[in-house]
């Protein structure tokens, strides 16, 4: 499978879980899901592999935590981060809500202007990435799969 066809199947995917309400720490497809259980489930479903287990985590948890444990995460399970200006629809994107603050909020890039993500009270949708979203990110990931 070429490289786009990868990045039309991981949006295709992600977007079979808009509509999924939003529950902390869920991570099932129409069930509940918060941000960071949609990004693990369109992973096992990408590739066919389950990520790692993140453990129990509170609603505040990067503001308490102090570390970065969505960001080393996503470099364990994706390498490095890419440029910004480098993004493709697929890309994981990383979003931090205020400098000095950890990253605590994840969604799937749909294009150059659009991502899925899950929110409360708003459950996955698809969102504008105006510029509030856009100055808040923090990374993006590319989901490493063969091309």
């Amino acid at each position: 499978m070429s490289g786009e066809q990868n990045r039309e199947r991981i949006v295709a995917v992600a977007r079979t879980w808009i509509g999924t309400p939003y529950r902390h720490q869920g991570a099932r497809k129409g069930v509940g899901c918060d941000c960071l259980g949609l990004v693990r489930g369109v992973w096992a479903e990408i590739t066919g592999s389950a990520a790692q287990e993140p453990g129990a985590y509170a609603p505040d948890w990067a503001e308490r935590a102090g570390s970065e444990r969505l960001m080393t995460a996503a470099r364990q399970h994706c390498g490095d981060p890419v440029p910004l200006s480098h993004a493709v629809a697929g890309d994981i994107v990383l979003f931090r809500w205020r400098a000095g603050v950890a990253a605590k909020h994840a969604g799937i890039l749909t294009g150059p202007d659009h991502f899925i993500h899950s929110y409360e009270p708003a459950g996955v949708i698809v969102s504008a990435l105006v510029p509030s979203w856009r100055r808040r990110i923090a990374a993006v990931h590319r989901i490493p799969l063969e091309d």
